[in-house]
């Protein structure tokens, strides 16, 4: 019976998911906003307790945690800070929700598998076995093939939820199989029993493969180039309150599996797998910056951003010292806060250009759609400036400290050359963020120039994600040390 409550966080999220389910059955589609209410605070309260366990491991001095369901599961301080990155999304999608689905027939659908997805993430936060952590994977991402393709009507939502799904399977298949040849070679499918028995990997040349066939299987799901394929049709194609759900939840789940299982299970083979992780994050983070300069359409610029700040955590993976992997951490975090909220604030531009009929309808995300926001959704086109210069790593933001933290420490480990390709690309990336700043300001409205009341589930959305970016911007010491109370499970100081 202890052991359920360690898991009450995600047993209130279940349980919320279902009862959206059932009572969302009987509920016209006129009174199904309701819903949006009924998930929203089952969020809250997961939230609320995902805290106080975080509390609880702080006061009692866990460094490593307790493990529960023969040593399956893993509560700790590093599941605890991802659970609560997931559940930060979940909630700003969750609120931004209420009027996407409002007066839609599948509105208990698609909470339902927001609740059902941040689950599984939070499920593979915690997962101490090879077996568990690949179902939950599988929870989460079959969850959010279903929501990438939740407009049935749109083809290009349908594109990108059939490349997301067809090359997701390629991937779990590439997991799958690495994961086996861990097990074939060690035994075991315990995570702590894997990091128990180093010589068993070290001496054995299958341990190569299984890194090779891992690295693909884990970049899919962090949109690490060349694994990224999926991810910029998938953005733009799926509605934007799930490609916020996606880009920042769903690509955490990668980091956080993969910490789990390079950092603990395979680190008697760091050498074989840390450069190659260096050249990784080098590769995705210029090809990100530089594809996202050329791109019209904003959610596909935010794709492609996305892909450059996912190259920036991975440099974690290349220093590994404690305190750059308290600052990946914590860059997971500040990434939640900005990506959702641009995306929300994307979400909030195409439902005006989508409801006054005007402009490209085609690409509703269209630069031009920007043109004049700072007069006619003031809210919007302030928390979106403030989401990409935090993107930026503008001061004085969430961004900003996480770079601060991962940078420096990158410098301090003797990776100067790692730290300068990131500074230079944080430089390109400029660009591309205040051209849109540029076109939300100093240029006029295409047509229509009245100001337009931005809808309150989409303006309480996006000031919930302000408030996070600028609270770990004005006040970082919580977060900073959060982080690295997390990075100490990994990589004890």
């Amino acid at each position: 019976m202890q052991e359920i409550m360690y898991l009450a966080p995600e047993l209130v999220l279940v349980a919320t998911g279902l009862a959206v389910l059932l009572v969302g059955v009987f509920l016209s589609p006129q009174s199904k906003n309701i819903l949006g209410y009924l998930a929203t605070l089952g969020i809250l309260a997961s939230i609320v307790l995902t805290v106080e366990s975080f509390g609880l491991l702080t006061m009692q001095g866990f460094q490593v945690g307790y493990s529960i369901f023969s040593e399956t599961l893993s509560i700790d301080a590093l599941s605890q800070f991802f659970k609560l990155v997931f559940l930060a999304v979940a909630l700003i999608v969750s609120i931004a929700s209420i009027k996407y689905t409002e007066n839609s027939d599948h509105t208990e659908e698609f909470y339902t598998l927001v609740l059902f997805a941040t689950f599984g993430m939070m499920i593979v936060a915690s997962a101490n076995d090879l077996i568990l952590l690949f179902v939950a994977f599988e929870l989460a991402s079959l969850a959010t093939f279903a929501l990438a393709g939740f407009e049935k009507q749109n083809a290009k939502s349908l594109e990108g939820a059939m490349k997301y799904f067809i090359i997701g399977s390629v991937s779990a298949a590439l997991m799958l199989f690495g994961l086996s040849f861990v097990y074939g070679a060690t035994g075991t499918t315990s995570i702590p029993l894997i990091a128990k028995n180093p010589s068993l990997l070290i001496d054995n040349p299958i341990g190569i493969v299984a890194i090779v066939l891992l690295t693909a299987g884990f970049g899919f799901k962090m949109a690490l180039v060349p694994f990224h394929m999926w991810a910029p049709d998938t953005y733009q194609g799926s509605p934007s309150v799930v490609s916020a759900l996606l880009a920042a939840g769903s690509k955490k789940m990668g980091f956080i599996a993969a910490f789990r299982v390079f950092i603990i299970a395979l680190a008697a083979l760091q050498p074989d797998w840390q450069f190659m992780f260096a050249l990784l994050a080098v590769v995705t983070m210029t090809f990100g910056n530089v594809v996202a300069v050329a791109q019209t359409s904003v959610k596909r610029m935010l794709a492609y951003s996305s892909l450059a700040q996912a190259g920036y955590i991975a440099m974690a993976f290349a220093v590994m010292t404690p305190v750059a992997l308290g600052g990946g951490i914590m860059y997971a975090l500040a990434h939640a806060f900005m990506k959702s909220g641009a995306f929300i604030a994307a979400a909030a531009v195409v439902w005006m250009i989508t409801s006054e009929r005007k402009g490209n309808l085609d690409i509703p995300d269209h630069l031009d759609s920007f043109r004049g926001l700072g007069k006619r959704m003031p809210l919007a086109a302030l928390c979106m400036t403030v989401f990409v210069l935090a993107l930026a790593g503008i001061p004085p933001t969430a961004g900003f400290m996480a770079k601060f933290v991962l940078f420096s420490s990158t410098i301090q480990a003797g990776m100067a050359w790692l730290a300068v390709i990131a500074i230079l690309n944080s430089a390109l990336s400029l660009f591309y963020y205040a051209r849109l700043v540029r076109y939300m300001y100093f240029l006029p409205p295409e047509g229509k120039d009245e100001k337009v009341s931005i809808p309150f589930p989409y303006a309480a959305a996006l000031l919930v994600a302000v408030a996070g970016v600028l609270a770990m911007g004005l006040w970082p010491e919580p977060f900073v040390e959060l982080a690295m109370k997390a990075a100490i499970v990994l990589v004890p100081f």
